[in-house]
C-alpha cells in the first residue's frame, strides 16, 4: 500500500460502516423480515467482516487477492442470503446487505483501478440480478439502477486510485531526480576543486623540469605559482556553529587581490560562510587562469539589509557573450557550479556583470535569513 492509497482504504472503511448501519436499519424496519434470527445472524457476519476487512486493508501484508476473493466471496455469500432473511420479496425491497455489498467492488477498484473495479461490479451486478431473477421477477422490476451505480462507482473509484498512485509515482521519482541533480552538482564542484589543484601541481613539476614537461604543464590549465597559492589557501567549510566571513575572505588578500570587508562581522553559519568562500575562491581562480596570474582583483564584501552580498571584480579581458552557456554545455562547471551552483544551494543569487574589453564583475547574495536556517 503506498502513501497515496491509505486515505482510499479509510473512506472505504467508512463507507462499510455507514453501510452496515443502513442495513441494520433496514432489518429493524421491516420487522426482522420474516425471519429474524436469520437477518440479524447475517447482519452479526456483515459486522465481524467489517472490522476484520478494516484491519486488513490498512495493513500492507495482508493486501492481494488472497483478501479480495475472501471479501468477494463473503459478500456474495451474505448478498445471496436475502432469501433466507426476508422470504416472499417485495417490489422496491433492498436486498438484507443494503448498500454494503459495494464494499467490495471499491476494493477491488482501489487495488486494481477501473477495470478490476469494473470487473467487481459485473460479479456483484450478476449477483443480485439472478437473485432477484430466480424470485419471479420480471424485467421492468430488476434494480438496473443499482447495477449502474455499481459499475460507476467501481470504475471511477478506479480509475482516480490508479491516477492518484500515478501522480505519486511521478512525485517520487522527481524528488528522486531532484536529489541526485544536487548530488551530481555537489560532487562536480568538489571533482573541479580537486582538478585545480591536481593542475596546478603539475604546471609546477612542468616548469621546474623544463622541455616538453612544460609544454605539458602549460596545457594542463595554464596556472601558475599565484593559482596554487589560491587553492591551497582556500579554507574548508567549517562544519557547524557560526563563522565570521570577513575572516574567511581576508585569506584570499595578497600582492594582486584586494579584499575590502566592514568594520563589522558578517556573522553566518558556519557550512555557508565557508560555502560563499569557496565560491569567492573558484571567482579568483577564473581571474588567475583567463587574466593571469599577476592579474589584479578586488574583493568587497558587505551587508544589506537582509542578504550578505560579495562582489569580485577584474580588469581582464572580459567574458565574451554565450561564452558561460558554452562553458557549462562542454563540461567546464567553474562558474555554472563552484560559484552559481554553490549560491544557488545557499538560497542566493549570482549575478554577472562583464563585456568584452571591460573586466568581469561577479555579485553573490545570500539571504541572512535564509542562510541562519
Amino acid at each position: 500500500m503506498t502513501a497515496i492509497e491509505g486515505p482510499f482504504w479509510r473512506v472505504i472503511a467508512v463507507f462499510r460502516v455507514a453501510s452496515l448501519v443502513y442495513a441494520t436499519v433496514l432489518l429493524l424496519r421491516a420487522g426482522g423480515y420474516a425471519h429474524p434470527a436469520t437477518g440479524w445472524l447475517v447482519i452479526g457476519f456483515m459486522a465481524l467482516w467489517t472490522v476484520a476487512t478494516i484491519f486488513a486493508y490498512s495493513d500492507r501484508e495482508f493486501h492481494g487477492w488472497p483478501l479480495l476473493m475472501a471479501d468477494m466471496l463473503v459478500t456474495l455469500g451474505c448478498l445471496l442470503a436475502t432469501p433466507l432473511v426476508q422470504g416472499a420479496y417485495r417490489v422496491g425491497s433492498l436486498p438484507v446487505t443494503g448498500t454494503w455489498m459495494g464494499g467490495a467492488v471499491l476494493a477491488w477498484g482501489v487495488y486494481g483501478g477501473r477495470r478490476v473495479g469494473a470487473a467487481a461490479a459485473l460479479i456483484v451486478s450478476l449477483a443480485d440480478l439472478w437473485l432477484h431473477g430466480v424470485r419471479g421477477m420480471r424485467f421492468e422490476t430488476l434494480p438496473i439502477n443499482g447495477t449502474v451505480l455499481l459499475f460507476l462507482a467501481g470504475v471511477l473509484v478506479g480509475h482516480v486510485a490508479k491516477l492518484a498512485r500515478q501522480a505519486e509515482a511521478r512525485l517520487q521519482r522527481a524528488i528522486e531526480i531532484e536529489v541526485a541533480g544536487r548530488e551530481r552538482e555537489r560532487i562536480a564542484r568538489d571533482i573541479h576543486d580537486s582538478v585545480l589543484q591536481v593542475l596546478a601541481l603539475v604546471q609546477r613539476r612542468g616548469q621546474e623540469i623544463g622541455g616538453e614537461a612544460a609544454e605539458l604543464g602549460r596545457l594542463a590549465g595554464e596556472q601558475e605559482a599565484a593559482l596554487r597559492e589560491l587553492v591551497r589557501l582556500r579554507p574548508e567549510p567549517p562544519a557547524a556553529g557560526t563563522a565570521d566571513l570577513r575572516t574567511l575572505l581576508q585569506v584570499y588578500g595578497s600582492a594582486s587581490v584586494t579584499v575590502s570587508v566592514p568594520a563589522t562581522p558578517l556573522t553566518l553559519p558556519a557550512a555557508t560562510a565557508g560555502e560563499m568562500a569557496a565560491a569567492v575562491g573558484a571567482a579568483l581562480d577564473n581571474v588567475t587562469r583567463h587574466c593571469g596570474p599577476h592579474a589584479p582583483a578586488w574583493v568587497f564584501a558587505e551587508s544589506d539589509g537582509g542578504a550578505v552580498i560579495v562582489t569580485v571584480r577584474d580588469e581582464g579581458p572580459g567574458i565574451p557573450e554565450g561564452r558561460l552557456e558554452e562553458a557549462a554545455a562542454t563540461g567546464r562547471l567553474g562558474v555554472a557550479q563552484s560559484i552559481r551552483g554553490r549560491i544557488a544551494d545557499l538560497g542566493g543569487t549570482v549575478t554577472v556583470l562583464s563585456a568584452p574589453g571591460e573586466g568581469t564583475e561577479i555579485e553573490m547574495s545570500v539571504p541572512v535569513l535564509l542562510a541562519s536556517h
